[in-house]
């Protein structure tokens, strides 16, 4: 039997509430250091994920290369989602796996960042981009569901959300992000 609207509101309210507390939400604070202290050295943060994902990885880099809430100057971040000549065609003459890894490659410094999404943990080319950002010098920052599945071993800031639910996830990790590029452009406007 469906959900009535009112139950899916509570299901979703209720995973909102255990995420306040649990110990990986908690370390967005961290992500919103390594992602401020990266940008404000002017190093790049660079934005991955697959899928609903992938368009969260747009709305991030939309949110900091535009504005979130306050005017101030771009932010160097960039989407690896974004640009379908070069997914389409390194996935196709190449391997899928490796479409993130080649472009942090292209666009990696040391001192900068990748923050990358999956809600299982466990897509492949976002943890080959991180262990490229790791070989490059770049912190690696996990939006992920519980546990974090395969990132977790890659990931210097774990930030996993408490639910095996993708779309419950997904909700979770709209607020997380919302959170910390208010906090990232609060840092940095002043």
């Amino acid at each position: 039997m469906a959900m009535s609207i009112s139950e899916y509101l509570s299901l979703s309210a209720s995973v909102l509430a255990e995420s306040r507390d649990h110990p990986g939400v908690q370390r967005c604070d961290e992500a919103v250091d390594a992602i401020a202290g990266a940008l404000d050295a002017g190093n790049p943060l660079l934005v991955c994920g697959n899928g609903g994902s992938a368009a969260d990885a747009m709305h991030i880099t939309g949110e900091l290369v535009g504005r979130f809430l306050k005017e101030r100057r771009a932010l160097n971040c960039i989407c690896l989602t974004s640009n379908p000549a070069v997914l389409t065609a390194w996935s196709n003459d190449y391997c899928f796996d490796t479409v993130f890894s080649r472009q942090v490659d292209a666009y990696a410094k040391p001192g900068g960042a990748v923050l990358g999404i999956s809600t299982s943990g466990n897509s492949a080319n976002v943890v080959k981009a991180f262990e490229a950002a790791r070989a490059n010098g770049m912190k690696t920052i996990a939006l992920t569901g519980q546990g974090g599945g395969a990132m977790a071993t890659v990931s210097d800031i774990l930030i996993d959300v408490p639910s095996t639910s993708t779309p419950l996830i997904q909700q979770v990790h709209v607020c997380l992000y919302h959170y910390i590029c208010e906090r990232v452009e609060a840092r940095l406007a002043g």
